[in-house]
């Protein structure tokens, strides 16, 4: 027997077929309209750019003409060129900087260090070898080992002379890229600095060289951490902050990283000026000493900023028993500055460097005592001449941040600066890419250090260690006199005696 549908069920079926009928015809209707509407304003915008083209000779010179004359017009004091004079008299940094003083009534905190122009290495040049001296075969591999902290019980070795510098976790850098960063020198055999933030147990536990930054603050001293440290660095200053300490609001640390600094709801975080109270030079050879039988003998080093008196701070830190000292010159650059400490302190990095070698030969330690520099470097052909002049290894801050950025910046730009893809409080820290940051830093060092080695090659050399103050010259006279090199106007011929090293002390 067939199965029949019951007459109220044909009349239900017949009711939806019409009510889907009308809704379709309704909504043809309405895209139609839809349809014509775009229609209609695109034809609008198509005219219009079109008149625009038509008419832009006419449009731009009735603009021109009107403006112009404004401007030639006006008197000097209501006239918009004053703006120039005003920016051409203050600079725009000035006056921008001037305005957010007048805003805050708070001292400001400017990142990335010093905006001024600073003697650097500039006008040095290496001396190829040619006919007298032949080049290194580009077959030939490059030795560019280093050991820091001769002296100590564990030194630490590395593979290149490029380290990267203190940038902290949670007062400066998220976790991601901190641990992008680890990565990378993991990667490089190279070595890593906490900075003064927080110490996070998979970083400092991922990382094979790993120098633990000790700073003036009440965090990141635990035994258990000083234990697993490759090297340990006592931060008495920086270059673009000098020996200042900062009060972090609660506010500015929220989430994680409270709890790797140990701190209270609402607690600020306080980096003083002093690490002991009525501190002496006693107290930190107590430090040292305590930090080496703690450590079992890995090298304890300090950082200081690069001063006029450098060379009383170098034989303090001597007398305390380091084994290595930082130098950050005064390019450095930080996470936040007062204007007044990154512009109108310290020293230039190349005259800290040159400086602190120096009184370190004259000391007769300098084969004992490592030499870091940093402030300002950016390019393979700096790092070079950093280390002719005699530095061991150098930090590296700012290229890093902005390489193992890379391409990731443009997630921020241009609407936000592209540090905020790399802050521990950026807008678009959660958009970074651990991996592609790691292998962007690592593209970086590995070409940089591979331009080194054409230029080690140029000089007919085959380690690093060779190279030494013989191997430049300068352009300028003045440069040329300051760091006892040959000045390239002049001819090295008729066996003239060699200058003495110039050593001013103030």
């Amino acid at each position: 027997m067939l199965f029949r549908k019951r007459p109220d069920t044909q009349h239900r079926e017949l009711q939806d077929k019409t009510t889907y009928d009308v809704n379709w015809k309704k909504g043809v209707c309405v895209q139609m309209v839809l349809d014509i509407i775009i229609l209609i304003l695109l034809s609008l915008f198509i005219i219009t750019c079109l008149l625009l083209f038509i008419m832009r000779r006419h449009l731009i010179k009735r603009m021109v003409a009107k403006y112009g004359k404004t401007l030639m017009e006006d008197r000097y004091q209501e006239n918009l060129f004053e703006m120039v004079t005003g920016f051409k008299h203050m600079g725009i940094q000035r006056t921008f900087e001037n305005n957010l003083r007048a805003e805050s009534g708070d001292v400001l905190h400017r990142p990335l260090g010093s905006s001024k122009k600073w003697p650097d290495f500039e006008k040095l040049t290496f001396i190829p070898a040619q006919v007298a001296t032949f080049p290194t075969e580009y077959t030939e591999q490059v030795d560019f080992k280093v050991t820091i902290g001769p002296q100590a019980k564990q030194p630490m070795e590395l593979d290149i002379p490029l380290m990267i510098s203190g940038m902290a976790y949670g007062i400066a850098l998220s976790k991601e890229v901190r641990l992008a960063l680890s990565d990378a020198v993991n990667q490089l055999g190279t070595a890593l600095n906490s900075g003064e933030g927080g110490v996070m147990e998979e970083e400092i536990d991922g990382t094979d060289k790993y120098i633990l930054q000790f700073s003036k603050t009440s965090w990141s001293k635990e035994e258990q951490l000083i234990k697993k440290a490759s090297m340990i660095e006592i931060k008495f200053g920086q270059g673009a902050l000098m020996s200042s300490g900062v009060v972090i609001p609660a506010e500015d640390l929220q989430g994680d990283i409270r709890k790797v600094l140990n701190l209270d709801d609402g607690e600020e975080a306080v980096i003083h000026n002093h690490f002991f109270k009525d501190q002496t030079l006693e107290d930190f050879k107590n430090l040292v000493q305590e930090l080496k039988e703690l450590t079992n003998g890995v090298p304890i080093g300090a950082k200081i900023a690069a001063g006029g008196k450098i060379e009383a701070d170098i034989d303090a830190l001597l007398e305390i028993g380091v084994d290595y000292i930082a130098v950050d010159g005064g390019q450095a650059a930080t996470h936040g500055a007062p204007p007044i400490l990154s512009e109108d302190f310290g020293i230039p990095t190349i005259h800290g460097l040159h400086r602190a070698h120096q009184h370190l030969q004259k000391k007769k330690v300098r084969d004992k005592v490592s030499l870091i520099i940093s402030g300002g470097m950016f390019t393979p052909g700096q790092f070079l001449k950093a280390m002719a002049l005699g530095a061991d290894a150098i930090y590296l801050g700012s290229a890093v941040l902005f390489t193992v950025s890379h391409k990731q910046v443009l997630n921020a730009v241009p609407f936000e600066p592209p540090t905020q893809v790399v802050w521990y409080d950026g807008k678009y820290k959660d958009d970074f890419n651990r991996q592609e940051g790691t292998k962007s830093l690592v593209n970086y060092i590995n070409s940089s250090v591979k331009e080194m080695e054409e230029g080690i090659r140029m000089m007919g050399k085959k380690a690093l260690s060779e190279l030494s103050k013989d191997d430049l010259v300068a352009y300028d006279e003045a440069v040329a006199r300051d760091f006892a090199v040959p000045y390239s106007v002049c001819s090295d011929e008729g066996g003239s005696e060699k200058k003495e090293e110039p050593m001013i002390e103030l």
